[in-house]
């Protein structure tokens, strides 16, 4: 698997360029056409399956749900002859586990296909239910990414009931904690990334940025702290040799230099999201909120800041945080401050081999009569599951679902596109597999 070796500066050209990735069509083949027609045979119940798997709540904490769900998949794997199996996460995680589904063989590629059972709506959200108005679905996860699990399920059970997956070697994974991920990460990822080193590619089923969008790259997301002390004292004595500056000025310090000497790069950002200052802060890192006490009159004692950083690259994100330490350290008078980091999701960087994916895709879209697909700006895309795999396996992304509102109580899925992104599906994995 090559890196493709350019500057972050001409990266955003592969994207904005990414239809120059084509190829020349060609007819479907005889075994192809029988898939299409599995497909469309096969949509009504896909349909019904998805509204059935939506109206079990599955929030990520909802360990029950998360399980529910993986359990229903079990049973339709099963009946294609998947050896399936449920993992569970050691108690420290505090995650329910994954559905991991397989099927044994030598044949063609080896593929890995990635989904998540979970979902941001926990189990006392009011969204809960399955709608349906003409040709959009409405439901908590139906978008993000329910849909894109019943993709995959029925591209194999097309392909399953065409007898076209003897031999073939394919792994699903299902993780039940996509949406918050389970610490430590060697644990809560450990099982994916076991999989991924027995496949070759890895094609993940996260929402569609667009019918002919896939991704090939993700930036890689990390969390940030910053805690500031200060001198207390009488605000009337702020600014002199004995009392200082206080944490809330050099906290201000600090953030405002990150914003001037640390932003400019190329899909390099960094976003406090919470700030707490006074001369006492209390902070609950599991609900991401607190309190904070302080008067006007007296000279601030702590602040607390939690941010998150999105990099390209390994090397893009340990040079922005070399800067953002280098600044925490400068301290105004009488304040100390330190930062500290915690990795995520890494990054997934655009590889020669994930390009040739996206060539292939493009093959079979164009075959299919669904147009040309393109590369999408890795600058707009959130992380996911294919980040933890993409240095082990080619990768391809966002192969599932199209709809809007994901994370809103207007999560909503077009089924316009639901049965032709599984027809694009299945046509890729048979043409990878064979």
């Amino acid at each position: 698997m090559k890196l493709i070796q350019i500057p972050l500066l001409a990266l955003s050209i592969l994207f904005i360029f990414g239809n120059t990735v084509t190829a020349t069509a060609q007819k479907l083949s005889k075994k192809e056409k029988n898939i299409v027609k599995t497909i469309e045979s096969n949509h009504q119940d896909a349909i019904k399956f998805l509204e059935k798997v939506v109206n079990i709540n599955s929030g990520t904490m909802n360990h029950a749900g998360v399980k529910e769900v993986g359990m229903i998949f079990k049973e339709q794997f099963d009946a294609i002859n998947f050896d399936t199996r449920w993992i569970d996460m050691p108690t420290e995680v505090n995650r329910a586990g994954h559905f991991f589904a397989e099927n044994k063989g030598s044949k063609g590629k080896k593929i890995l296909l990635i989904g998540h059972l979970d979902t941001v709506f926990e189990k006392d959200s009011p969204f809960q239910t399955f709608k349906k108005e003409g040709d959009i679905a409405y439901g908590p996860g139906a978008n993000d990414m329910k849909g894109g699990d019943v993709i995959v399920l029925f591209a194999l059970k097309a392909l399953y009931e065409n007898k076209l997956l003897d031999d073939a070697q394919i792994i699903v994974a299902f993780t039940g904690d996509e949406e918050s991920t389970g610490k430590p990460l060697a644990l809560s990822r450990k099982d994916l990334i076991d999989a991924a080193k027995n496949s070759d590619i890895a094609l993940g089923f996260e929402t569609s940025t667009g019918f002919n969008y896939a991704t090939v790259a993700r930036r890689g997301s990390s969390g940030w702290e910053l805690q500031v002390s200060g001198k207390r004292a009488h605000s009337s004595g702020v600014f002199s040799e004995n009392v200082g500056a206080g944490a809330i000025f050099e906290a201000s310090r600090i953030l405002n230099a990150f914003y001037t000497d640390v932003k400019g790069e190329e899909f390099l950002t960094f976003n406090p999201g919470v700030i707490l200052g006074g001369t006492d802060v209390k902070f609950n890192k599991e609900l991401s909120k607190g309190e904070a006490f302080g008067k006007s009159n007296v000279v601030s004692q702590t602040v607390i800041v939690k941010g998150g950083l999105r990099f390209i690259s390994e090397e893009q994100k340990e040079n922005a945080r070399s800067k953002m330490r280098k600044i925490v350290e400068e301290n105004l008078p009488h304040t100390t401050a330190e930062i500290s980091f915690k990795d995520s999701y890494p990054a997934m960087q655009p590889t020669e081999g994930n390009l040739k994916l996206l060539t292939l895709l493009n093959e079979v879209s164009l075959d299919l009569g669904q147009g040309e697909v393109e590369a999408f700006d890795p600058g707009k895309r959130g992380a996911a599951d294919t980040s933890f795999v993409a240095d082990y396996v080619d990768c391809l992304d966002g192969l599932g679902t199209m709809g809007k509102g994901a994370h809103t109580p207007n999560e909503s899925l077009d089924l316009t596109t639901f049965e032709a992104l599984t027809k694009r599906t299945a046509i890729l994995i048979y043409r990878l597999i064979n």
